[in-house]
């Protein structure tokens, strides 16, 4: 049995392949150049992005949780290398402090309270935070130029929130000054924009 996020990261289909190894070329890009020993990823699924990382040689300690058992098990197979528990976003079982960087990638759209997930994220981030989200409208203009949910415009049935760059960057920023997280900011170091995503680096 698989998911969805594992069909989309073993398609076949070239346009699918482009765009998730340009995903994948930002990401690194982005933060090869810091000092990370340790990484979390949130909503990791099967741990492609966690691998990625370690094929690049990006941190020595990396574990990754996800909300779905079928998602762990069969990252588990795909990658034994990783750590990957499942967990719940909301509430991680780990200290404050407790890695280098925290990501969670094509996550907090999905979530009904993505404040309080993103406030979770911060509160065991010990320095920095790698968040992507769709960038809209562009990601269901793709969708939908490429015929996926044509009767919802190309909106994913999953996808609660529709940030575009500028909303998602006000969101990251902000959130946590309506959460209670005192004396906390995040800086963002990086803004990119792997078609069709938004993409941030911030620091803590």
């Amino acid at each position: 049995m698989d998911t969805d996020n594992y069909r989309k990261h073993t398609s076949k289909n070239p346009l699918q392949k482009f765009l998730i190894g340009n995903f994948y070329k930002e990401l690194i890009s982005s933060i090869k150049d810091l000092r990370i020993e340790s990484a979390l990823d949130v909503g990791c699924g099967e741990g492609f992005t966690l691998n990625k990382l370690y094929e690049n040689g990006i941190g020595k300690k990396l574990e990754g949780v996800d909300f779905l058992k079928t998602a762990i098990e069969l990252g588990r197979k795909t990658h034994p290398n990783l750590i990957l528990n499942q967990g719940d976003i909301y509430k991680l079982k780990y200290q404050d402090n407790s890695f280098d960087l925290v990501m969670a990638t094509e996550v907090l759209e999905h979530l009904e309270e993505p404040k309080k997930a993103l406030v979770e994220l911060i509160r065991v981030s010990k320095k920095y935070l790698l968040l992507s989200v769709p960038n809209e409208p562009y990601f269901m203009l793709a969708n939908f130029l490429r015929g996926k949910n044509l009767s919802r415009w190309g909106n994913d049935i999953e996808h609660i929130h529709h940030w575009t760059s500028r909303d998602f960057q006000n969101f990251a920023t902000r959130s946590i000054l309506a959460r209670g997280l005192q004396g906390v900011s995040l800086q963002v170091l990086k803004l990119r924009h792997p078609f069709p995503w938004t993409m941030l680096l911030l620091e803590k």
